[in-house]
């Protein structure tokens, strides 16, 4: 029978930066970082969300005020213990935008591909730019 001895101040020290990860994560959301395009017709929200599913994205839009929500998680399948810089995301990530027109929600449409999330929002139709012809007499 073979013994094998684990150092108690290596396992200590794992569960501590761990424990560090986790309360960092739970004191604060991670900023999406977004970009927003304008046209006469729409706003389009564009954001790079890597690693996560479509259905894993919370979007919600009222009045003029976009909320996208989601989260990271952590990728335990590694070896922790060969761990030698973790900078990968993981937790909530969220954000709140405040566009300068109203929104019609019911016509929004979004999608995820290659980890590129695109939200296309039409703006209000009275919010629109109308275009007036003018008659010559």
């Amino acid at each position: 029978m073979t013994t094998y001895y684990v150092s108690p101040h290596k396992k200590f020290a794992r569960h501590t930066h761990r424990i560090e990860r986790e309360v960092r994560a739970m004191d604060r959301d991670r900023v999406l970082a977004v970009d927003v395009k304008s046209d006469d017709e729409a706003y389009t929200i564009s954001a790079l969300i890597p690693g996560i599913e479509a259905e894993e994205i919370n979007v919600e839009i009222l009045n003029n005020t976009v909320s996208i929500r989601g989260e990271f998680n952590e990728n335990v399948e590694d070896d922790q213990d060969n761990l030698l810089v973790n900078e990968l995301p993981f937790g909530h990530f969220s954000r709140v935008l405040r566009l300068p027109t109203k929104l019609e929600p019911a016509k929004a449409d979004a999608n995820l591909k290659n980890g590129v999330f695109t939200l296309r929002i039409p703006k209000a139709e009275q919010d629109r730019p109308k275009v007036i012809k003018i008659s010559a007499n």
